[in-house]
């Protein structure tokens, strides 16, 4: 009997600059080439988003920096600059490549059991920039993985791409009981951020922040107890509308982001269809049917893409101010990191002392519009479910 693959070590990780939205909020409102509408709407989307401090790799975007070559923010002016996509993809390739690296060898180092050389495939993700040799070639040379290691890189999927990721681990190892696969997350959303009267921009400067996650994805048995997620089931689903509501495409002046006021109310015309057939077991079925799967699933790991998605999802699943507690405080400290922030949410799920046997519902969203999903079960140390 085949068991079934289980995420461990999860590490994740970000820059050391901290934004305070207040801060940003204002810096954003004082734009010279915006007008009292975008300021107004400045003011509502930074004040509502649910987020307090976001990370960025942009050292300069900090007001007690000084830069004597300002590229993205002239803090003596207090302007936001626009540099080209060239610019942004070069600070990508160059930042990117070093958080990719360090939160695998994070991952890799947490595990008592895996080391470097038990690594079989490597799955990274990301939809802020572009490189060839890329993330995966960079984490093998630098780790020191074996050259044989299989690559695979899953780019510009938008916020959901780590459920993928995941899927993709589990079905090799599904398919060879030994894989060890390292699945690596990293965005640095906020290399596209600039001033705009465009409202969909603005609401995307109001959330997005960089982060990084990494967590190893295998079948094996070992010896040492370590918190894990056993991956039971995945779902992928297309909202019926939505496609022009959730975008992502590139520009001269970086990456636009289309992200309509309508995708909260999109997700909660459909979310019930979209998990449906991922609670397949009778007992999850039925109460799903009775809206009682908040009773039954004990733990939700929602990409928080902003906080009134928060909401529509919690009062459509009949879910508990508790049950989101942790994509709500990750909301609150680290904004939406795109495709890493689920990572962030399962982590800090079982840093909040998840028992052994508890069941846990993950979703994530983006461009299409879609929705991934998966229902995963706690694998705890017995001291740890104590």
């Amino acid at each position: 009997m085949r068991l079934a693959p289980v995420l461990r070590s999860l590490q994740t990780m970000v820059p050391d600059t901290v934004l305070i939205q207040e801060e940003v909020r204002d810096v954003f409102a004082a734009q010279p080439d915006i007008g009292r509408l975008a300021k107004r709407i400045v003011a509502t989307s930074f004040n509502v988003s649910g987020i307090e401090t976001r990370h960025t790799v942009l050292t300069e975007l900090s007001l007690k920096a000084d830069v004597d070559e300002p590229t993205f923010f002239d803090r003596s002016s207090g302007e936001l600059l626009a540099p080209g996509t060239k610019v942004r993809n070069e600070l990508y390739t160059r930042e990117a490549g070093r958080l990719f690296v360090e939160v695998a060898r994070r991952a890799v180092d947490a595990d008592p059991d895996i080391t470097a050389a038990d690594v079989t495939h490597v799955i990274t993700v990301s939809c802020t920039g572009f490189h060839a040799p890329g993330p995966d070639y960079e984490i093998v040379r630098a780790l020191g993985l074996p050259d044989g290691v299989q690559r695979y890189h899953l780019g510009f999927m938008g916020c959901y791409a780590s459920m993928p990721a995941l899927r993709a681990a589990s079905q090799f190892c599904a398919a060879d009981p030994d894989a060890v696969v390292l699945v690596v997350s990293v965005e640095l959303c906020t290399l596209h951020l600039r001033s705009s009267d465009d409202p969909d921009l603005i609401v995307a400067s109001s959330l997005f922040a960089d982060g990084a996650a990494a967590g190893i994805v295998t079948a094996r048995t070992f010896d040492s107890d370590v918190p894990a997620l056993r991956l039971d089931r995945f779902h992928t689903a297309i909202t019926e509308r939505g496609e022009q509501d959730m975008a992502w495409t590139i520009g001269d002046q970086g990456f636009e982001m289309v992200l309509s006021t309508a995708v909260p109310q999109i997700i909660g015309e459909s979310i019930h269809d979209a998990i449906r057939p991922l609670y397949a077991e009778p007992a999850l079925a039925a109460a799903f049917e009775d809206d009682a799967i908040g009773e039954a699933v004990q733990h939700w790991a929602i990409h928080p893409g902003g906080r009134s998605i928060l909401d529509r999802v919690q009062e459509k699943l009949g879910l508990t101010d508790e049950q989101l507690h942790p994509a709500r405080e990750t909301l609150r400290t680290n904004g939406n990191m795109s495709s890493a922030t689920v990572l962030f949410v399962m982590k800090r799920i079982l840093d909040e002392g998840a028992q052994d046997g508890d069941r846990v519902s993950a979703m994530a969203f983006g461009p299409g519009l879609t929705a991934e999903s998966a229902l995963m079960t706690v694998v705890a140390p017995r001291s740890h479910a104590a």
